[in-house]
């Protein structure tokens, strides 16, 4: 936990845990699935995002303009797309090919790991 995160109230923490969890949601349903007031959850979204916790975009959802709430770079977890330093061949590609020398390097690597 970073020394920012320390910091935050109950209310903050479930907010950032919130976005963490569902990978990104509009600010209008942020204080919705918080179950607080708009201007609370929207203090909570600012905070967040003045911590550089959170990634704010404006946005147009169901006709209004309101804020989408994104997880920062930093939290996201690509360990998953990696085997040993290579990069999971299929990230970008149009057609996936499972034949391919890039795929089968990749899970050798993959499987090198295991052991």
């Amino acid at each position: 936990m970073s020394a920012a995160e320390s910091e935050l109230s109950e209310d903050e923490r479930a907010g950032l845990e919130l976005v963490r969890e569902s990978g990104g949601i509009h600010q209008s349903d942020f204080w919705k699935e918080l179950d607080v007031s708009s201007r609370k959850g929207s203090r909570i979204a600012e905070k967040l995002y003045d911590l550089g916790l959170v990634d704010r975009e404006e946005a147009v959802y169901d006709g209004h303009n309101t804020y989408y709430l994104s997880p920062t770079a930093k939290d996201l977890d690509f360990a998953l797309l990696m085997a040993g330093d290579m990069l999971s061949p299929f990230i970008g590609e149009e057609e996936v090919n499972a034949n391919s020398d890039a795929f089968s390097q990749w899970l050798m690597n993959l499987a090198y790991e295991e052991y």
